[in-house]
């Protein structure tokens, strides 16, 4: 009889936002804000690694979070033909269990049309760091660290199944996800049926948090509600339409 492959869903936390040109000392500020405020959200976050050739070369490589250290990272990142590409760094917790870890890279810096700046963390999936960081709590502080660190057009921290099960592009800023950010620039959030919850990011933005379990695509109501949200934010002009 033939194996049943189960697909484990996996969770990811985004910012993105449109060109911008920033100098290595900016963004690698950025990064410093970023990364001093995720280390308060949750211990998985407290300490990071430069990609290396095996897990365990990459544990000898640590990240020193101070601006000068992530400045020469962030200026090792720049794109060796094109300096409208900006500058990439790519990280790793250290946590070497499968399913267990986080990683996460950003793109800052870049002012072409041909590609966005991002921060984007992957986050766990099975295991101790994944119980306590799929959550509201913990998911909505990590949204919130990126909306302040890189005020971006959007945020959000989702399941790619249900992304998947809602959109068929996965564009960022088309769909609604578990947690949203979305900065005041971008319009005033109307009002969302219950169990959504509002609350604002200093005098920045606004998060949406569509449900206080998380979320999955396993679950009609989630998904129902979540095109439902998405139908009310395509209105207010905080989402885009893809078609």
């Amino acid at each position: 009889m033939p194996k049943t492959f189960h697909r484990i869903d996996s969770y990811y936390a985004g910012a993105y936002w449109g060109p911008r040109k920033e100098t290595p000392e900016e963004c690698a500020r950025r990064a410093e804000v970023f990364l001093a405020a995720v280390a308060d959200v949750d211990p998985s976050f407290s300490r990071w690694f430069q990609q290396g050739r095996s897990r365990k070369d990459a544990l000898k490589r640590p990240i020193e979070p101070t601006r000068a250290a992530l400045e020469k990272l962030v200026r090792r990142g720049k794109d060796r033909q094109f300096e409208e590409l900006g500058y990439s760094v790519w990280a790793w917790n250290g946590v070497c269990v499968d399913y267990d870890d986080t990683g996460f890279h950003f793109t800052c810096g870049a002012y072409s049309k041909a590609v966005g700046n991002v921060c984007v963390c992957n986050l766990p999936t099975r295991g101790p760091n994944a119980e306590r960081v799929l959550t509201v709590p913990v998911l909505t502080g990590l949204v919130r660290s990126m909306a302040l660190a890189w005020e971006p057009d959007s945020a959000i921290a989702t399941s790619t199944m249900h992304r998947d099960a809602v959109t068929p592009t996965g564009i960022a800023g088309t769909f609604a996800g578990w947690i949203m950010y979305f900065p005041r620039s971008r319009g005033t959030v109307p009002p969302l049926p219950a169990p959504v919850h509002i609350e604002p990011v200093a005098d920045k933005g606004t998060l949406i948090v569509l449900t206080p379990e998380r979320l999955t695509a396993e679950n009609p109501e989630h998904v129902a509600l979540s095109m439902r949200v998405c139908e009310l934010l395509v209105r207010a002009g905080l989402l885009e339409t893809t078609g």
